[in-house]
């Protein structure tokens, strides 16, 4: 298996969150590709993309002034006298008027949450992610398993949204680009809201999510299973599920995948359902990540997988390299 990482991706460094009624220290931090990359070993560098380029191809997926947004947010932050990470905190609910002006009511439009801060490094991070896909697409397009060491995560990223650490929505882009019959696969401790927002209702995707019942936890108002239809299938699971209830799960998503004759399969792989991740409640163990993952490759398609979440720092590395070993 090839895998891809940028080191640019490390100037994403938020330092706050705000959830539960409180500002927390960000989960996501660069830590957490260094447990990756001890446990990996040799990674490739992917080739550099000017912005111009980069942002032609994020068009097809993503909206125009949410990228615009995305890349003027910090500065615009600083210019209104602002310290600290960009984070919004005023939503529309029922409208949301395009001819706004000041950077609250911009970010606001654009999120979902609060959980999605920005800083000075994240458009460049993002850039760099975006390269470290388009390396590790063009390998699975060439018929190879690749590895995408992207960070911040993408799955919770819609089409003109941020949230849950996420802004530009990884899994989509490359099913997107790929012109491909693509199946994605997320198999995060939460629900892909952004990927299934995305790709509902486009021809040649199919996208099945296994993840934590929305009744109990975030994001809430997406992956009921009520939900499933078309080309979704979401099969959420009780806290405290654990790998026999997880791989019939599995083993249902891939069967149901399979049955689309998919050219390229995309694994949103999310570790944070090990059982000692700090924010989640399934109980997985770091050796059920391969016999997960042999049920993936079961499928004998080539397989771009994508580093979603993960946060238990220590164990992350193992828990990535364990899933990567059946391909």
């Amino acid at each position: 298996m090839r895998c891809f990482w940028d080191e640019r991706q490390r100037a994403h460094a938020p330092q706050t969150e705000f959830f539960n009624g409180a500002l927390h220290p960000a989960a996501d931090v660069p830590e957490r590709v260094d447990s990756v990359l001890s446990a990996i070993g040799k990674v490739e560098i992917p080739p550099r993309h000017s912005e111009a380029e980069l942002m032609a191809l994020l068009r097809p997926v993503h909206d125009a002034n949410y990228l615009d947004l995305l890349r003027t947010a910090h500065d615009e932050w600083r210019s209104a006298g602002r310290e600290g990470d960009v984070l919004p905190y005023a939503f529309p609910v029922h409208r949301r008027p395009r001819s706004l002006a000041r950077i609250d009511a911009r970010l606001g439009q654009h999120a979902y949450d609060t959980c999605a801060p920005i800083m000075v490094g994240t458009w460049g991070a993002l850039l760099a992610g975006l390269d470290t896909l388009l390396a590790a697409l063009d390998a699975t397009l060439a018929g190879e398993h690749a590895f995408a060491l992207t960070r911040p995560p993408g799955h919770h990223a819609g089409p003109d949204y941020m949230g849950g650490y996420s802004y530009l929505n990884w899994a989509a882009i490359a099913a997107i680009l790929s012109g491909k019959r693509a199946a994605i696969l997320d198999l995060d401790y939460h629900h892909g809201n952004g990927t299934e927002d995305i790709v509902r209702g486009r021809d040649g995707i199919a996208f099945a999510s296994i993840h934590a019942d929305p009744a109990t936890d975030y994001p809430f108002y997406w992956g009921h299973a009520e939900d499933s239809g078309g080309n979704v299938l979401n099969l959420p699971l009780p806290r405290g599920t654990g790998f026999e209830a997880y791989d019939s799960a599995l083993s249902r998503a891939a069967e149901w995948l399979g049955d689309g004759s998919p050219e390229i399969v995309i694994v949103s792989f999310g570790a944070d359902t090990f059982v000692d991740d700090p924010i989640s409640h399934f109980s997985l163990q770091t050796a059920d990540y391969a016999r997960l993952a042999e049920r993936v490759a079961s499928l004998g398609v080539p397989t771009l997988i994508i580093l979603e979440g993960g946060y238990a720092v220590e164990a992350l590395g193992g828990n990535v390299a364990s899933f990567l070993s059946a391909f």
